[in-house]
């Protein structure tokens, strides 16, 4: 009795090879980009590029100006009002970015749970957004000068009784309370839009196992809307490097120097005929926010790239 052995057979591949067709491009795609990249380039990139150049110049933004070098950098690291500006800043912008995110994260935390009224109340608390910061930041200087020296007369406190913008120890946290109550919405919108990604089945499930409404927050709401949190921090902590307005409504920079920001220094220097100069500290700060960006970025991520 003989046995064949079938030997198995391959089949032929009959899969057609991909072929990568590049996608056409519509025309009207173009007909929006370029007069968008056009006014770009005319108003960001030009006068970026023009400032960086002037910044090796002695130019006073008019007239006739040399070719100095570095010098305008070198001076910058020696002079101790920039220093302190930068310091400030730096300070301001974390205290800021701490206080704006914990305390629109419960707000939004309040706004998002089961209670009454809840549409009503975001209302109320969005209205900041819509009042221009130089405009509540006079408001706020009317009432540090008057009615909190009022209020502090009343109580007796040695503190409260004189305005703390004339105070060069506590006009920074003066700035900082004006900038957070003007803050807090946009970010309290951003969780509020992130609490609702969250599904209800997962509270329902935690429900079931007994945990507590803290046990919640700390290992379900946290890790889900972790992404927020980065996206919050991030964006806070580029503007509030950036404030302007509120110094300016509030201190103009003062007791002294004691809240110039580097923005409000740079604008201060353009007025004083120390174009070139700025120039070269508003290139630093630039190069400055830039890093602080991309580290935001790559901890935010977790280290990896998307």
């Amino acid at each position: 009795m003989s046995s064949t052995v079938q030997q198995p057979t391959q089949k032929a591949s009959t899969a057609a090879p991909i072929v990568h067709r590049r996608r056409q491009v519509e025309p009207i795609y173009w007909f929006f980009l370029f007069p968008a990249i056009a006014v770009f380039t005319l108003l960001i990139t030009y006068p970026a590029i023009e400032g960086m150049t002037m910044s090796f110049t002695n130019s006073m933004g008019f007239g006739d100006f040399s070719w100095i070098g570095f010098r305008n950098y070198i001076a910058l690291f020696r002079d101790e009002n920039i220093l302190a500006s930068y310091g400030f800043t730096f300070l301001f912008a974390f205290v800021t970015v701490i206080l704006v995110n914990a305390i629109a994260f419960f707000l939004a935390l309040g706004l998002t749970s089961k209670i009454k009224f809840t549409n009503p109340l975001r209302a109320i608390f969005v209205i900041p957004m819509v009042i221009s910061a130089i405009i509540y930041s006079y408001v706020f200087k009317f009432l540090f000068n008057n009615s909190l020296t009022a209020f502090g007369e009343m109580i007796g406190s040695q503190t409260l009784s004189t305005s703390l913008l004339a105070n060069e120890n506590w006009a920074w946290f003066a700035v900082v309370i004006v900038t957070v109550w003007g803050s807090v919405p946009s970010a309290m919108l951003i969780y509020i839009a992130g609490f609702m990604t969250v599904p209800g089945e997962v509270y329902e499930a935690s429900s079931i196992d007994g945990t507590s409404p803290w046990q919640n927050l700390i290992h379900i709401t946290l890790p889900l809307v972790a992404g927020y949190v980065g996206i919050n921090m991030i964006i806070g902590f580029k503007n509030y490097l950036a404030v302007y307005d509120q110094i300016k409504g509030l201190t103009d920079g003062g007791p002294g120097t004691a809240t110039r920001s580097v923005a409000f220094t740079i604008f201060k220097g353009f007025e004083g005929g120390d174009y070139a100069y700025q120039m070269a500290n508003a290139a630093v700060f630039f190069i400055i926010t830039l890093i602080i960006a991309l580290l935001q970025l790559r901890l935010t991520r977790g280290g990896t790239s998307a």
